[in-house]
């Protein structure tokens, strides 16, 4: 069964319509691991911590400050997470994806995840952009498991266009324009929170993947069966496991992201301004 009813949704987007007056957001914006910095360009924003909400979880990865950041941001109404949850932290994958759901019944008609990756394939390297233009999901249940939620969308949602073809043409105008190095592939889910071995890493390379994480594809397909359009961008914070002769690390994450976070952010806002 689906834990939570269309009822218990909308009761959520109740307490944050109370809150935010006539502000409906036209773009939800999910900032991964690093990358909260954004949250902090809102434009007469407003912060709502995910506690403040009905029925939201508590984020606990590190980097993610647990709340929704709701203002103006290059020139779009946004609705921003600053921090999101995983599967890794106890939540299930609707939890996980709860946001969207929300974030669709206070008016968001598209979605901009980003995320902080390791990369699969050989020819990237660490610090660099990938643009999402597929994904692989191979692991347990899914978001859209249990008794469909209609009001939302079909019971069997086509996914062939997850990641939506315009906006990814966007992505690739907004990089080429700024100059920045855009790669484009396919993201790996695993559910964590350990890091791929590197026989997982060889396998995911055989079966397409050019990146590995674990976020992103629960949100991204609850998006997708809610009608939503999907922009998904990865930042590369390090070679998964078994490319290079050195153990991962948490930190390593966290840098790379702090480097890359001018690069990232400009990209981010342009995409947004041009859509």
């Amino acid at each position: 069964m689906s834990e939570l009813t269309f009822a218990q949704y909308e009761e959520s987007a109740q307490a944050l319509r109370r809150r935010l007056g006539n502000f409906r957001p036209e773009v939800l914006l999910i900032l991964g691991s690093g990358l909260g910095f954004l949250a902090d360009e809102v434009r007469d924003s407003m912060a709502i911590p995910y506690a403040q909400i009905p029925h939201f979880g508590t984020s606990t990865a590190p980097g993610h400050k647990g709340r929704l950041v709701f203002g103006a941001l290059a020139d779009r109404q946004v609705a921003v997470m600053q921090g999101r949850l995983h599967t890794y932290e106890g939540y299930s994958m609707e939890q996980v994806s709860l946001a969207v759901r929300v974030g669709r019944l206070l008016g968001a008609k598209r979605l901009v995840v980003t995320n902080a990756a390791g990369a699969v394939n050989t020819d990237y390297h660490a610090g660099e952009l990938m643009l999402i233009t597929d994904h692989i999901k191979l692991f347990g249940t899914g978001p859209l498991t249990g008794a469909n939620l209609s009001e939302f969308g079909p019971r069997f949602p086509d996914m062939s266009h997850v990641y939506t073809p315009a906006l990814q043409q966007v992505a690739r105008q907004a990089a080429r324009d700024l100059g920045i190095h855009l790669n484009e592939g396919v993201y790996m889910y695993f559910p964590g929170p350990q890091y791929e071995t590197p026989a997982e890493v060889r396998a995911a390379r055989i079966l397409g993947a050019d990146a590995v994480g674990m976020s992103t594809v629960p949100e991204a397909i609850t998006a997708a069966h809610c009608g939503m359009e999907v922009l998904g961008l990865t930042l590369c914070t390090n070679m998964a496991a078994g490319v290079l002769d050195q153990p991962l690390s948490e930190q390593e994450v966290l840098d790379a992201a702090a480097q890359a976070a001018p690069r990232f952010s400009s990209l981010v806002l342009e995409c947004l301004r041009r859509m």
